[in-house]
């Protein structure tokens, strides 16, 4: 009784091993005969996975300076314009600078001017007064030194009288003489090297101005293209350095979208720029988003769309395909998508009509 007892335990036992071992061999089997390709070929079609990313790819905008930030106007999602305002800088330093190159210029001109147009009238008028005062005054003195000359040949006054009233005449005349010189120098035109002089100080001037404004412009953070806000890394009060990669936001301009495809290694050569081309998405089920190729890469590289299927094939070589949509069809940018592109003749994809997402 008990070895029947035995008998049927082991035959019980051996039974399930075996189940178990069937079991794992049909899973096996399986998993084996449904692997994800990362490019399926048939007759007329390549199939290959690919990422939705707009025709600038994803552009990350920071600052040209360092400091903190004042204030950052956008928010992910917003529309931006070429050259909008993204973000500021605080610059009260830079607007003082500014002020006091524009002081500096404005005086480096008034010199130039002063230089170029010489003494003021009112200058003029008065030199010239002290130049005729200086000529009566000489004139009198000439006149009396004459007289006092002849009365002193005649003994009618001393010889010393009459070498005083000579000293004075030269006096009068180096006075006279001075007067002369005062006024040329006030009346005359400038020198030549004068004004070159002023004119330098003027343009250097107005080269330390054009400086300090470009600093201050370098303080709000422009968007460099059209395009849609994808990523806000930075808020006012943040600070933002030249030192390391601190980007504010990223943007893309996401005015016509392209697929990047991986598209395996024996099956590239049957493409050709300019073949017809769909997307299809899994979230937007059977409608077909066409386009043409518009670039094939010329080197193999590792995969870079993964299907995270576990008998996905890592290794494989692939080539990089650019698929350009039509316009007027829009996908959320990073969206992984199925590719085909026709390769055979009299081979088009149907058109479809343009599904817009917001």
């Amino acid at each position: 009784m008990k070895r029947s007892a035995y008998f049927l335990i082991a035959a019980a036992v051996l039974l399930m091993s075996l189940s178990s071992v069937l079991f794992l061999r049909g899973r096996e089997h399986s998993v084996k005969a449904a692997p994800v390709s990362s490019s399926i070929s048939n007759a007329g079609l390549i199939a290959a996975p690919g990422r939705v990313e707009a025709v600038s790819e994803e552009v990350r905008v920071s600052s040209e300076l360092s400091g903190r930030l004042k204030s950052v106007s956008v928010e992910e999602g917003d529309r931006v314009q070429k050259g909008q305002v993204l973000a500021q800088i605080e610059n009260d330093d830079y607007a003082a600078r500014v002020a006091a190159a524009e002081a500096a210029l404005a005086e480096r001109q008034a010199e130039l001017e002063r230089t170029i147009n010489g003494a003021r009238s009112q200058e003029r008028r008065a030199s010239q007064a002290s130049l005729k005062a200086a000529e009566a005054i000489l004139e009198n003195a000439r006149r009396e030194a004459e007289r006092r000359r002849t009365l002193a040949d005649h003994q009618m006054v001393s010889r010393d009288e009459a070498e005083r009233y000579e000293r004075a005449y030269q006096v009068a005349r180096a006075e006279y003489e001075r007067a002369q010189q005062e006024f040329s120098l006030v009346d005359a035109d400038a020198r030549v090297e004068d004004r070159r002089k002023a004119e330098a100080a003027v343009a250097s001037a107005r080269a330390q101005l054009a400086e300090a404004r470009a600093y201050l412009e370098k303080t709000y953070v422009r968007s460099p293209l059209d395009g849609v806000i994808l990523r806000k890394f930075r808020h006012a009060g943040e600070s933002v350095s030249t030192q390391f990669d601190s980007p504010i936001v990223t943007l893309a301009d996401d005015s016509l979208l392209r697929v990047r495809l991986d598209v395996d290694e024996t099956d590239v050569a049957k493409l050709r720029v300019g073949q017809a081309a769909f997307v299809t998405a899994e979230a937007y089920g059977p409608v077909k988003f066409s386009g043409h190729v518009m670039r094939v890469g010329r080197i193999l590289g590792r995969k870079n769309v993964r299907t995270e299927e576990p008998s996905e094939h890592v290794d494989t070589k692939i080539l990089e395909t650019l698929v350009q949509l039509d316009p007027g069809q829009v996908l959320p940018l990073g969206l992984r998508v199925d590719s085909f592109v026709f390769v055979g003749e009299g081979a088009e994809p149907k058109p479809q009509s343009p599904l817009h997402v917001w």
